[in-house]
Formats: C-alpha cells, structure tokens, sequence
C-alpha cells in the first residue's frame, strides 16, 4: 500500500508545501539592524546669540543660517515699547575728550537706538540712531572735569523705551537703578592739565617762600634786631 503510486505522489507534494529554512546571511543581519534602530529627531539647540555683542546677527536671522531652526530667547510684542536697554561698561579717554559707550539690547524686537547726553540742567543732547546690531557708540567733545548723564534708548513701532527721570528738570539728581538705560559719568582732567597745575603751585609756593625770606631780612636790616650777646664770665 505504501508503494501505491498515488501515496508517493501525496507525500511528495506535502513536503514540498513545507518551507525550508533558509541561512542568514550578513547582508540580512544589518538589514534587521536597520529595522531595530529607532531613527531620532535632531535636537534644536539654542542660537548663538549674545544681547551684549556688538554687531550682533539678529536671531530670526540665525534661525534660518543652520538646518535646524535654533531656539531664540523670548521677545515681547512688536505691538508693545521695547524694554529698556542696559548699560554696560563707559570707558573715558579724558586725553581726547570722549567716551566709548557700551549696551545689552533687551528682550525686545528693536529698530534702532540712540544715546542721550545731559552736560546740566536743560534738555539732553540726542545721537543720531544707529542700527540695532550696534552695541557701541563714541561720544566725542566731553569737557575734562565735567559730569555727565548718559542714557540708551531703544527705539521701534510701538515707541520708544522709558528712561528714568525723562521729563524732570535736570538728570544728576536721579538715582539710576545699577542694571538700568542710564549711568553718570565723570570726566577726569587731563594729566598734562594736572601736570601744569602742579607746576603753577609749586612756582606759587616757591615763590611765596623767597618773598617771606625776603622781607623778613629786609625788616631785620631796617630795624635791627637785638642779638644775643654771651654772659659775663665771672672771676
């Protein structure tokens, strides 16, 4: 019965039909590496973009440099005045009567700035605007000696940023607050006036000096002056 012609033929096609396994190969063991893996989004990473840079490259501008959108700090509302600049360090060169002027930009989008400059009472001396990439600016024909008032103001649709004190009668009285727009500044005399007026007051003095010498010879010649005569030795 076994050796029926149809029996074979039945067993044949069932093992057939049975798949066979197959070796793996190295193509096939990286292709389920492949598979495993888990594919990660790029990370956004913050934008390098520091407030206090001079010529600084807006944010929206850096977002579009890399292949991933970086993350910019926080704005307010174009709709809203800009917050107050901060001023940061005023370095004075009293030989050439001028001062280099140093600001952050706030947390604000910014059109422009412009530097104010109070000398004493009255109403301040307004800077032409300059780009808001900048972050320095020179001040030029400060007196030596002179106390000034400098503010930062920054300026864009909506308005412009408040600066304390604005509208009193003069600035030097305010009390800035330490990381504000605004900042007073002394100018120091220049040495070489330092120096000539040392010369002038030691000339003064010397002077003074041979004049009292003068006159107190001149005095003791003319009315004589008692001398002191040794004691009598006695015998």
């Amino acid at each position: 019965m076994l050796h029926s012609p149809c029996l074979l033929w039945l067993l044949a096609m069932a093992f057939s039909l049975v798949p066979r396994a197959q070796p793996l190969t190295p193509q096939d063991l990286e292709e389920d590496d492949e598979d495993e893996t888990v594919s990660t989004p790029l990370l956004a990473l913050r934008c390098d973009y520091d407030r206090c840079r001079h010529l600084q490259v807006p944010c929206h501008e850096l977002q579009r440099a890399g292949p991933v959108a970086c993350l910019c700090p926080g704005l307010s509302s174009p709709a809203q005045r800009p917050d107050p600049p901060r001023l940061g360090e005023v370095r004075i060169v009293a030989e050439e009567g001028r001062a280099e002027v140093h600001w952050c930009a706030p947390y604000s989008p910014v059109h422009y700035y412009w530097l104010l400059l109070w000398g004493g009472s009255g109403e301040p001396q307004k800077g032409a605007p300059l780009n808001a990439t900048v972050r320095r600016a020179e001040l030029k024909g400060l007196m030596p000696g002179g106390t000034y008032v400098i503010c930062v103001v920054a300026v864009n649709e909506a308005g412009e940023s408040e600066v304390p004190g604005a509208g009193e009668d003069g600035q030097e009285s305010v009390t800035f607050p330490s990381f504000g727009p605004c900042g007073q500044i002394i100018v120091p005399p220049r040495p070489a006036t330092l120096v000539h007026a040392a010369v002038g007051v030691g000339t003064a003095l010397a002077l003074l000096s041979c004049a009292a010498l003068f006159w107190h010879f001149r005095l003791r010649e003319r009315w004589g002056c008692p001398r002191h005569r040794p004691a009598a030795r006695t015998v």
